[in-house]
């Protein structure tokens, strides 16, 4: 299947717009609705509510988001990424054979229990013949550099230097701006 171009519009099991395969950008775009047209006050949270956060300094969007959403394709890329590279980075250094085989299981069940259906099957796809090492947490963590660089090729997106993985999973920055 791949990775949809930048104009399609994923859709669920339902024949709805997939909001877990999708930026909330292209589905507005998608929607035939620009996200600077839309009308602010439709999209604010009911009066008095607490839960309307400050527009992502990322975003074009400037209009308050809620933060009790489902979550769009970029927010869940950037929440699992960030789970994966930590656990990889609290891996055991030495772990058993049960371990090993037991990290192996979870990400191939991950793969197939993702909320993006496109983006599963080319993990899917991706493990048919780069299984993760799961030797030791460095090895890990360096596979998982590898997988996401993969990922991040593919959507055009910058390489993240693997040396630095453990600064940046890990133990923090050498500059101890991690610390403050």
């Amino acid at each position: 299947m791949g990775i949809p171009h930048k104009e399609e519009i994923p859709l669920d099991e339902n024949g709805r717009p997939c909001r877990s395969c999708t930026s909330f950008k292209s589905w507005m775009k998608g929607m035939g609705k620009s996200a600077q047209s839309t009308n602010q006050e439709t999209n604010l949270p009911p009066h008095g509510s607490s839960s309307a956060l400050p527009p992502d300094s990322h975003s074009e969007d400037p209009r308050p988001q809620r933060s009790d959403c489902p979550v769009d394709k970029d927010e869940l890329g950037r929440n699992t990424w960030s789970f994966l590279h930590t656990m990889a980075a609290r891996y055991p250094e030495k772990p058993t054979q049960e371990v090993q085989k037991d990290m192996t299981t979870f990400v191939n069940l991950f793969s197939k229990f993702y909320p993006c259906s496109y983006c599963a099957k080319d993990l899917q796809e991706e493990l048919k013949t780069n299984q993760p090492d799961t030797t030791s947490r460095s090895n890990l963590s360096q596979w998982m550099c590898r997988i996401h660089n993969s990922v991040n090729a593919k959507l055009g997106k910058p390489l993240f230097d693997c040396a630095k993985v453990d600064e940046r999973w890990r133990t923090g920055w050498q500059d101890g701006s991690c610390d403050e």
